[in-house]
C-alpha cells in the first residue's frame, strides 16, 4: 500500500473513531456504555500501526460531525418552524441559526484537514536516529 493511501486511510480511521467516541459521549446515559467499547478496540488497533501519528488530526476533523448533524437538525431555523400535512399543522420552535453551525463545523473539518497535510509534509525521524546536525 502506498504512503499516501495509507496516511489517507490512518486520518479517515481516527476521524471514525474520533466520532463514535463523540456518539458515546452523547448518548451516555442511554446506549453509550454500550458503543464504547467501538471506539476504544479502534484506537488500540490504531495507535499499535506504525507512523500512526500522521493521521490523529482526524481527531479534530471528527468533532465537526455532530456540528453537521445539529445543522441538518435545524436546516429549517432560526426560530420557530411549522410544517402543514394532511393531518395538521406540527410546529418546532427553537430552532438555531444552521449557518453558525455549519461555519463551525467546516472551520474544525478544514483545520483537521490542513493539519493532517501539513504533517504529511513533514520529514519522518525515527525514534532510534540520532538528532541531525546543522553542520555548526
Amino acid at each position: 500500500m502506498t504512503g499516501n493511501r495509507r496516511d489517507w486511510l490512518l486520518f479517515a480511521g481516527w476521524l471514525l473513531a474520533g466520532a463514535t467516541y463523540g456518539v458515546a459521549l452523547l448518548t451516555a446515559l442511554t446506549i453509550g456504555p454500550f458503543i464504547l467499547p467501538i471506539p476504544l478496540a479502534g484506537t488500540v488497533v490504531l495507535a499499535t500501526r506504525r507512523d500512526t501519528q500522521r493521521g490523529m488530526p482526524g481527531l479534530l476533523s471528527a468533532v465537526s460531525l455532530p456540528l453537521f448533524l445539529l445543522t441538518y437538525v435545524n436546516r429549517h431555523g432560526p426560530g420557530t418552524y411549522c410544517d402543514v400535512s394532511r393531518n395538521g399543522e406540527t410546529c418546532t420552535g427553537g430552532l438555531l441559526n444552521p449557518w453558525i453551525l455549519l461555519a463551525a463545523g467546516l472551520v474544525l473539518f478544514g483545520a483537521g484537514v490542513a493539519l493532517f497535510l501539513r504533517n504529511r509534509r513533514l520529514p519522518v525521524i525515527s525514534p532510534a536516529a540520532p538528532w541531525p546536525s546543522r553542520g555548526m
